[in-house]
């Protein structure tokens, strides 16, 4: 029986006892007997209001959904959560070249602290065409390298293309470093091997013929052997020169892992000045360092980022005039980055020479050796960091160091 009949019966029943015990007023025992049995229709009565009241109140039954079709919402939430977390940024392009990015790491590439200009990074993925490739872009930290490839593809009835960008320059950087030091050490080991004889022998000759010279039965003349001495002299000085310029390369492929460990970067700071600072009040000059917040904390080798820190004051030193200025600034950038900045009044680099700085045996200096900045990209590797040029919004040079 439904909620809503027995509301009605019970009602029905009620009035019935009603009528009934009104025509009996002569006899109180009908009356008493009438009332009583319109207590159970009173529970009857109750009993389907608040049934039929649970019955609003109760969610709406909803069909359950096909297994084909839930297992078909399954797997397009698990496809779109892969394309989503895909280490590869991805965007697309449709037939009007517009592109947009596609999952987080794509929103990563063109947020704010990474590319410079997402527009002009939109153009050249626009302009690709299905051949996989290299391209650069410039970001906050310099010129980053990526490697890019495009499909084809249609989507209701409307041609797309899929761009696949994945950043490469730390591990480009990281193979580089790997051959070079390989390199190095071939050429120091083969090169001190041939260079190490030739200075003893240079030496040994000169002092065999000074003793020749001072004996005068050795029969050899003054003048020849005065010759023969300065030839040896200069053979001698610059097999001495050479393995002392070889030696300097064979530091960088001798360079022993990093030992991280807690630092301050206002104390390492504080420590690199008193070691530099000198030097450029010396002539006019000053060098400012800079840690905001003044707490800041890096998990590093201390020795070796105070070192790649010397060098790139170094040359910020040679490249100023006297009275210049050098600033050194440390701070937390988008994305819990920390960002060392070192950034000079010189002349700043050529741009025909930026793509070669780090390179080992590269130099612009006359009397360089082109060790210096090929050493600190080799130091802040080591501790997990990158170092790029970046181009100065003024004049002078200025490099980023990103960890």
């Amino acid at each position: 029986m439904g909620s809503r009949a027995g509301i009605w019966l019970a009602l029905a029943g009620m009035l019935a006892l009603a009528f009934g015990a009104g025509t009996l007023h002569e006899s109180p025992r009908l009356q008493v007997s009438c009332a009583l049995a319109a207590f159970p229709l009173l529970a009857l009565l109750w009993w389907c209001v608040e049934r039929l009241a649970r019955a609003r109140q109760a969610a709406p039954v909803v069909p359950e959904t096909g297994i084909e079709q839930r297992a078909l919402l399954d797997n397009a939430l698990a496809f779109e959560a892969r394309l989503e977390h895909a280490p590869i940024a991805l965007f697309s392009i449709d037939a009007a070249d517009r592109a947009a990015p596609l999952n987080a790491s794509a929103r990563k590439v063109v947020a704010p602290g990474r590319a410079l200009d997402a527009d002009a990074l939109y153009r050249q993925l626009a302009a690709l065409d299905t051949r996989r490739r290299l391209i650069e872009f410039d970001t906050e930290r310099g010129v980053e390298r990526a490697l890019v490839a495009v499909s084809m593809l249609t989507l209701h009835g409307a041609s797309q293309r899929l761009v696949a960008l994945m950043p490469v320059e730390s591990e480009l950087e990281a193979e580089a470093l790997k051959s070079w030091r390989q390199l190095v050490h071939v050429l120091t080991h083969e090169i001190m091997n041939s260079l190490t004889p030739v200075a003893s022998l240079s030496r040994t000759a000169r002092d065999l013929l000074s003793d020749a010279l001072d004996k005068p039965e050795s029969g050899l003349p003054s003048d020849v052997g005065a010759d023969l001495k300065t030839a040896l002299e200069a053979i001698n000085r610059r097999a001495d020169s050479l393995v002392d310029f070889v030696a300097s390369y064979r530091s960088l492929s001798n360079v022993p892992p990093a030992r991280p460990e807690r630092v301050v970067l206002a104390d390492l700071f504080e420590c690199v000045n008193a070691l530099v600072g000198p030097g450029w009040r010396a002539r006019g000059g000053d060098v400012t360092f800079a840690v905001e917040p003044a707490s800041l904390e890096l998990m590093a080798d201390p020795g070796q980022l105070e070192q790649a820190l010397i060098n790139l004051l170094k040359n910020a030193f040679e490249a100023t005039q006297p009275g210049g200025h050098a600033r050194v600034d440390a701070r937390l950038v988008r994305g819990s980055r920390l960002r060392i900045e070192v950034a000079d009044d010189g002349a700043g680099i050529p741009e025909a020479s930026v793509p070669h700085i780090f390179t080992p045996f590269y130099t612009t200096k006359k009397q360089g050796g082109g060790i210096g900045l090929a050493m600190v990209r080799h130091l802040v590797h080591e501790n997990g960091g990158t170092v790029r040029y970046a181009r100065s919004v003024g004049k002078g040079a200025r490099f980023v160091i990103s960890f």
